[in-house]
Order: structure tokens, then C-alpha cells, then sequence
């Protein structure tokens, strides 16, 4: 396709759904009800750097559960495959992102992409000391967005004051020994984590930069390596939408990630990375927006992997 086609297309999908006003907004993250419902961006990155946005794609947004797919490839690449698979599995739950279940007898996180995963990779991944783990973190993310990201105190403070869900989910791992540590000290990790600036620009990069093995498109820099960027893929495409898999898998068909943010990021292997943001949820914690555009983007470019 031409550069103005890809343009025309996001155009055309902003201009049909930006009255679409279906869903609500969160509110068990207070600062996240205040957004403006209204906000809607589109972004799409290929893989040879070429970039289209339309709407509020320079609009900042918390990454959310949007960052559990990088926590679990640093934690891979730190540690290795078999010692984070140790501690996390890779089964879809069918259940919702918070859902307070272990697996029998393993006591292990279903997988990396529910929130008892996440919490698992913010124990696993290394650093000295709390801060440390931080700046790993936010160099990853950078390297995968080719951009400098902020960070809102405001959401992390509001998501600290109000994760006693968490906090219980955190303290029934440490009891099985999945967890070690200091749990305010993991959380702290997590909820910061969640809480870095984004825009749908950046996270199309980012995107992009699974789409194309590990390598972004924008700076041609190896952020991660292949093997590791398959197995965060993998997850995505099967856990990644929660309770939502099945359909998704099924109307859309590329692996993605979703966050209470609004935001939604998909990977097309081999050719692109695609990123929506749109505040109003669905039941399932899923941008309603956002599976509209996914959908059509989908049918209209042929994007699904089956």
C-alpha cells in the first residue's frame, strides 16, 4: 500500500468510531475515571520505518498491563526461559486480568500477562535495589519506543493507595514461596512499572519492534533477542486479552496486549505494529473503541495470522 493509503485508512476508521461512545471508564484506578472519554489516537508503524497516526496520537497515557509483555522479556533475558518458566506458566485463564488463582499444585501465575504474572516478573527481574530495577526498566521500554517516556505520580499514587487486590494477590504468592521478598518493596516495582507515560506513537514503535524480531525499525537497534521476542509473542497471542482471547483470536487474530488505560497494542509479525487508545472500556477492561479499529484494521489489511 501507499504511503496516503494506510493515511486514508486511519482517517476513514477515526473519522466512523470517534462518536462511538459505548463503555465506561475505570474507576478502581481513581485518577483513570478523569480522563477526557473522548480521546482517540491511532497509530501503525511498519517495519521499514514508515509511520501513520491519526487523532490523539500524541496524547500521554499510562502503559498499564500494556507493559507486562516487556517485564516478562527482560526477566527472560536476564534470567533465562527455564527460570522464569519456573515461576510462571504460559496457560491462558479465561478468567479476568485480576483474578485471585493460582495454578494446582505449582502454585505458579497462570501466565506473565494476568496481574499475579506481572507481579511475579517485578520479583524476578534483577537489579540491586528497587530504583535499579526502575531504570532497567524504563531504558527497555525506551529502546523499544525510540522515545523518552514520563512518568504520571499521579496514577502511581492512585493505583498504590487502591491495589489492596494486589496486595492480596501478592501476599497468597509469598506464603507458597513464589514470591520472595518484601511485598510493598514488589509493588512498588509493579505499580510504577504500569505507570509510565505513553503515547499510541510509542507504542506502535514498540509494536514494531516485536513485530520485527527484536530489532526497531526506527533506530535498527537489537533491543531484545529473537528468541525472546517469540516467546513474549506467543504469550501475547494466547493470554494477552484476557478473557477476551477467544474472540479476539477469532475476529482479529494477531497477538496483543491490552490496558485499563485504554490503550490496546497489536503485532503483526513480519510487517507491522499497531497501537489504539481509547478510554471508555468494555466489561472485560478492553478498549471498546479499540476493538472496533483492530477489527477493521484486521478484515481490511488481511492482518490475522491464521
Amino acid at each position: 500500500m501507499l504511503d496516503e493509503d494506510y493515511q486514508a485508512l486511519l482517517e476513514e476508521l477515526h473519522e466512523t468510531y470517534k462518536s462511538f461512545d459505548e463503555g465506561t471508564l475505570p474507576t478502581y484506578i481513581p485518577e483513570l475515571s478523569l480522563v477526557n472519554p473522548q480521546d482517540f489516537g491511532i497509530s501503525l508503524t511498519l517495519l521499514d520505518g514508515r509511520s501513520f497516526h491519526v487523532g490523539h496520537s500524541q496524547r500521554t497515557f499510562t502503559i498499564q498491563s500494556m507493559v507486562k509483555p516487556f517485564l516478562y522479556g527482560i526477566a527472560m533475558e536476564q534470567l533465562g526461559e527455564e527460570a522464569v518458566l519456573e515461576r510462571i506458566g504460559v496457560e491462558p485463564t479465561g478468567d479476568a486480568f485480576n483474578t485471585i488463582k493460582l495454578q494446582p499444585k505449582t502454585h505458579r501465575p497462570y501466565n506473565p500477562m494476568v496481574n499475579a504474572g506481572a507481579i511475579v516478573l517485578a520479583n524476578l527481574i534483577q537489579g540491586d535495589n528497587h530504583r535499579e530495577k526502575i531504570v532497567t526498566i524504563k531504558k527497555t521500554l525506551e529502546d523499544f519506543s525510540a522515545s523518552d517516556l514520563g512518568f504520571d505520580i499521579r496514577v502511581y499514587t492512585s493505583e498504590k493507595a487502591m491495589g489492596h487486590h494486589n496486595r492480596a494477590m501478592a501476599y497468597l504468592m509469598l506464603n507458597f514461596g513464589i514470591l520472595t521478598g518484601h511485598v510493598e518493596e514488589i509493588l512498588e516495582s509493579y505499580f510504577q512499572a504500569c505507570s509510565f507515560m505513553v503515547t499510541t506513537k510509542d507504542l506502535a514503535a514498540m509494536a514494531a519492534t516485536l513485530a520485527n524480531k527484536g530489532v526497531n525499525p526506527l533506530t535498527q537497534k537489537e533491543v531484545m533477542q529473537p528468541r525472546t521476542i517469540k516467546n513474549i509473542v506467543c504469550v501475547m497471542m494466547t493470554c494477552g486479552m484476557y478473557d477476551f482471547a477467544g474472540q479476539w483470536s477469532y475476529t482479529v487474530g494477531i497477538p496483543a496486549k491490552s490496558g485499563v488505560s485504554g490503550g490496546i497494542i497489536g503485532v503483526v509479525p513480519g510487517r507491522m505494529g499497531i497501537s489504539v487508545y481509547s478510554p471508555l472500556l468494555d466489561e472485560t477492561g478492553t478498549s471498546v473503541r479499540g476493538i472496533r479499529v483492530f477489527q477493521e484494521l484486521s478484515r481490511r489489511l488481511d492482518l490475522s495470522i491464521y
